[in-house]
């Protein structure tokens, strides 16, 4: 970016909530890759006289996720009827939440290059979905499967500066949501999406400028692209001396990987908001956050410090482990069965994660359960199998056929050879065959001394006991 310049960003991040059924109704809220109008009703329809009724699973979720996210609960709240005319919205209007949200003045911190950052949060609040719209060459379909399904609105302040922070963010608010069961955040699935409103000032400047809001975001690739391209874009017109002089609402063309616009930006006043007349306001007492508080799980931040602090993890491997509560809740089962984190997190993050991510695969989906997981690394430490046979054939073995490690050991007659008198002989028949690395050792070359394991190793076709045999040639050389 010019130096010039600051980008000023805000996300709005639209989730949808994890119930079986939708905000103000009871069609199912399942509207993935099925049939077209199948999960609607007359209320999320919109059909004259129907009444809404306040689906309490998704207040309850949505709240956890404020909680999560270090809002503050008002005791009051209420929703309202934004009113626009879209083929999708066939009540003329969404149901959704203006001057009195359920939560509100939140943060949340990032973690970028190294450097913490803290990113205000104005609001969280709830509202159902509108329908989706299938384009096709001379005419549009509405499919109303996801109109009035529930979602949760988070919406950040401008305090994001550049594209990988407003991914870091997005990804990081995905993470929790998660965590804390309220949203499966699902991008593939429509179940996350992204308004990135950007707007650039002159270093030194605290003013907000005119803003273009890109809209309808679906992957973290897309919101970094959309925001890297609006930011360049809006630079250019500056020095044209064009900058935007009202806010904009723009789309993102990813073939072209370029904004495009589409209409000015709608006020509050637009939207006409008035109280939404058939549901009864919201009321949460003290004692039903308090319960809500108890069930908010440890979160990312809170589990990175606990294995970094308490289980002497590295930054990096706390990181990966942490950025998936499946991936985690993995982790601290191996540890619990091995009392050995140190080994869990050398296994799962540069073996087993490597070899998911190169097939595709989620944690969930491997074959390698975390009691086999704990009981490889348990051959390891009583001495069963070295470790560079586990890291190798048995692992292989195992993700390959999800086969009990011991079965396998026995199978490939991989047990580690321990025997001190097997092991001396082999290691002086290596000596005698490589008399230039004596010397080479003895001049101080420590490399020459694990090139001679090596040997050794490859002799025994890895079983030999790889301390005991640095040890030994360490000794015969003297």
């Amino acid at each position: 970016m010019d130096d010039r310049f600051e980008a000023v960003i805000g996300l709005e991040i639209h989730a949808q909530i994890a119930t079986k059924t939708k905000m103000f109704c009871s069609c199912s809220s399942d509207a993935f890759d099925h049939e077209p109008n199948i999960n609607t009703c007359p209320i999320c329809m919109g059909f004259p006289g129907q009444l809404p009724v306040i689906n309490n699973q998704a207040v309850h979720k949505g709240l956890a996720a404020a909680l999560a996210l270090h809002c503050q609960i008002p005791a009051f709240s209420k929703f309202d009827r934004k009113n626009y005319f879209y083929p999708d919205l066939p009540k003329g209007f969404q149901i959704s939440q203006f001057d009195q949200p359920v939560s509100m003045n939140g943060w949340l911190e990032i973690n970028v290059g190294g450097e913490k950052k803290k990113i205000r949060i104005t609001r969280l609040h709830l509202e159902d979905d509108a329908g989706k719209l299938m384009h096709a060459e001379d005419s549009t379909l509405c499919d109303y499967n996801r109109s009035g399904i529930a979602l949760m609105e988070i919406v950040s302040e401008p305090d994001i500066r550049n594209a990988e922070e407003a991914s870091t963010y997005a990804k990081t608010v995905q993470t929790i949501l998660r965590y804390v069961g309220s949203s499966e955040a699902d991008m593939e699935k429509g179940m996350m999406r992204f308004d990135a409103s950007v707007s650039i000032r002159e270093k030194g400047d605290t003013k907000l400028n005119p803003r273009a809001e890109i809209k309808n975001l679906n992957s973290f690739k897309s919101l970094e692209s959309a925001i890297g391209y609006e930011i360049e874009q809006q630079i250019f017109l500056w020095d044209e001396g064009k900058p935007l002089n009202k806010n904009i609402t723009v789309g993102w063309n990813a073939d072209q990987q370029k904004t495009y616009f589409l209409r000015d930006k709608e006020g509050a006043d637009d939207y006409r908001y008035f109280p939404e007349p058939d549901l009864p306001p919201l009321v949460i007492t003290p004692d039903f956050i308090d319960q809500l508080k108890k069930e908010v799980p440890e979160l990312p931040v809170e589990k990175q410090e606990r294995y970094q602090n308490e289980w002497k993890i590295s930054e990096s491997e706390a990181l990966l482990l942490c950025s998936q509560i499946e991936l985690a809740r993995y982790f601290e089962e191996v540890v619990a069965l091995t009392n050995d984190p140190k080994k869990a997190a050398t296994f799962i993050t540069s073996i087993l994660m490597s070899h998911l991510n190169r097939d595709g695969f989620s944690i969930a989906e491997t074959k390698i359960r975390a009691p086999l997981m704990a009981k490889l690394i348990a051959m390891v430490n009583e001495g069963k199998v070295s470790m560079n046979l586990a890291k190798s054939e048995v692992f292989e073995a195992m993700y390959m056929e999800g086969k009990d490690p011991e079965v396998i050991v026995k199978e490939k007659g991989l047990v580690q050879m321990n025997d001190e008198g097997k092991i001396q002989e082999i290691c002086k028949k290596i000596i005698v065959e490589n008399p230039k690395s004596i010397e080479d050792y003895k001049a101080g070359k420590q490399a020459a001394l694990q090139f001679l394991v090596g040997k050794v190793m490859k002799e025994t076709r890895g079983q030999a006991n790889a301390m005991m045999v640095q040890e030994l040639l360490k000794r015969l050389a003297e």
